[in-house]
């Protein structure tokens, strides 16, 4: 979906420049220190190919298949470019699927065993839609079946969608302040109908200093998620980073819910929503938007190594226990003792901040593109 006031490149370098001029005036320089050193040893994905399709600048949910990937656009005003895309292994578009009805905000993709493909249609950045909507198609179908799902507690705005071992769909919200809420359908989906959901559980991500165009705001939403072909991982990513938990027993919900991911840094790419696994799981793939960005940037798939390692025992929940990263380590362990202290000076910053913060998350959800 295309909001009003919507961040170009120029603006969200002035924005970036204006919060980290606040942040120094707010913050100890141990603190603004601490988080520097941690995101500068952050690694930018390898570069796989380009989508040079002047129709996929807005890429918002991504798959891998055997033969090559599936996008879609964020919702777009543009019949040309509501379909679903299918690119080869060069990130050619060799085919595009039509949808019977007008999506509202498709943001997210994920692939059934049986290689159907599901379309999260479950954006809602002015939290107002009554229904989200999931669409499937099946294996050679020329048209996508809609499903609508309702909440039990309100409208949410959401980016990311998973598939547990049963294929049940699991609704991530994007979130705003680190903590997301996981919903599933109460009942088997129906086309024609309506079913209600239920919460099934809370995320809470863990803190990370990650670069990013948003800065600490980018590290605290949820813009996509996948599963891994074996079932055996799942990963949600935010524009910062990806965590990445396993899953004893095929129970997705139970290893969000419980488990401690480790985290893959997804440093700087300019407005990351998507991200899948690669089909032989080693990898993680990942995309970015190129909408509003300098002339000439084009949407490249980014590979960054998939972890197979047993999440350590110690600790429930990713929101508090420890966390080991792919290819960073954590940042209390990078800065040494002086990381167990940061935290609690950002702490004693106390209403400035938090005044701060609310003011930044109510500006951004107006101005930013999910």
């Amino acid at each position: 979906m295309r909001v009003r006031g919507r961040l170009t490149w120029a603006r969200r370098t002035r924005v970036g420049a204006a919060l980290v001029a606040v942040l120094a005036g707010v913050l100890p320089p141990a603190v603004l220190a601490t988080a520097s050193a941690a995101a500068g040893t952050a690694v930018a994905g390898t570069p796989v190919c380009q989508v040079r399709d002047d129709r996929l600048r807005e890429i918002s949910g991504m798959v891998a298949t055997d033969d090559g990937y599936v996008v879609i656009n964020d919702g777009a005003d543009d019949e040309a470019l509501r379909r679903i895309f299918f690119l080869d292994e060069r990130c050619a578009v060799v085919r595009s699927v039509a949808y019977p009805s007008r999506p509202r905000d498709t943001e997210d993709l994920a692939i059934g065993r049986d290689g159907t493909v599901w379309v999260a249609d479950i954006g809602d950045n002015d939290h107002s839609r009554p229904t989200i909507a999931i669409w499937r198609l099946a294996p050679g179908s020329a048209k996508p079946v809609l499903h609508r799902m309702t909440y039990p507690d309100g409208p949410h705005d959401a980016e990311a969608l998973l598939l547990d071992a049963a294929g049940r769909p699991l609704v991530i919200t994007k979130g705003g302040s680190g903590t997301v809420s996981l919903y599933a359908p109460t009942t088997a989906l129906r086309p024609g109908a309506t079913t209600p959901m239920a919460s099934v559980g809370q995320v809470t991500l863990p803190r990370t200093s990650t670069s990013n165009p948003f800065l600490f705001l980018g590290r605290g939403v949820i813009t996509g998620a996948a599963s891994a072909p074996d079932g055996r991982r799942v990963v949600l990513r935010s524009y910062a980073d990806a965590f990445e938990y396993d899953v004893p027993a095929g129970d997705v919900v139970t290893a969000l819910t419980s488990g401690t991911p480790r985290i893959t840094p997804l440093p700087d790419e300019p407005q990351g929503e998507s991200i899948t696994y690669s089909r032989d799981g080693r990898s993680l793939l990942t995309v970015s938007e190129s909408a509003d960005q300098p002339p000439g940037t084009r949407p490249t798939v980014l590979r960054y190594p998939a972890t197979d390692a047993a999440v350590p025992a110690a600790g429930p929940t990713g929101s508090t226990g420890p966390v080991a990263s792919t290819s960073v380590r954590p940042a209390a362990e990078e800065a040494g003792s002086a990381g167990d202290r940061t935290w609690p000076l950002v702490v004693g910053a106390g209403t400035l901040l938090a005044l701060f913060g609310l003011g930044a998350v109510l500006w951004w959800r107006h101005t930013a593109h999910r």
